[in-house]
């Protein structure tokens, strides 16, 4: 199909989203959360929306803010107007609620645990099935998961000061990510005696 995943800096983008219905909401909700700018077109829209800091433009200026978005979200209930739309954005990036294969970009089922953000896309087949996918996986990764990855990248920074050589480095992360101590201290959730350790287990490295 030619998708690749890919995760975009959101900060200070212009996103246009026409349709304020609940799948507009999310996305709006999605794309201020990521520090963009968001032009809702339509009736109404929740207060919440505005207080995040959207704006509410009505529909015969759509042309107008077309231009102005580096994203447009095609969200309506009119299959005829999100085609219209989408053709008046063609030189945009666009994500069709309605057809998502027919945009240029996906906004998957996503969630996150600590700094951990994960995806889910099903080539468009089911957006059902994202779900229910997202359910199993958060019922697997845990809470040791998680500090396993803040003491990966405490490790990581001290070692790129002090040892040199890539491949030590990897050796040692890759050492300490099943050491029988460090499992320990994290099973107790002690993620700072686990950078205990590592610093002194780098010093002996």
């Amino acid at each position: 199909m030619g998708w690749t995943p890919l995760f975009l800096k959101m900060v200070d983008k212009k996103v246009l989203i026409v349709g304020a219905g609940e799948v507009g909401e999310r996305r709006a909700k999605r794309f201020l959360a990521a520090g963009a700018e968001v032009v809702i077109i339509g009736k109404d829209v929740p207060k919440n929306l505005l207080t995040m800091g959207a704006s509410l433009k009505p529909f015969d200026e759509i042309q107008k803010w077309i231009k102005w978005s580096d994203l447009v979200i095609v969200a309506t209930s009119d299959d005829k107007v999100n085609q219209e739309i989408a053709e008046l954005a063609e030189a945009r990036l666009i994500n069709r609620a309605d057809h998502p294969d027919k945009g240029d970009i996906i906004v998957p089922s996503s969630f996150s645990i600590g700094d951990v953000q994960l995806c889910i896309f099903t080539k468009c087949k089911s957006p059902l099935m994202a779900k229910q996918l997202r359910k199993k996986i958060q019922n697997i990764i845990k809470e040791e998961d998680i500090l396993k990855l803040e003491l990966q990248n405490y490790a990581r920074n001290i070692l790129k000061k002090k040892v040199e050589d890539q491949k030590k480095r990897r050796s040692f992360l890759y050492r300490i990510l099943d050491d029988k101590t460090i499992e320990k201290l994290l099973k107790e959730g002690n993620l700072e005696g686990a950078k205990r350790y590592i610093i002194e287990s780098i010093d002996n490295f």
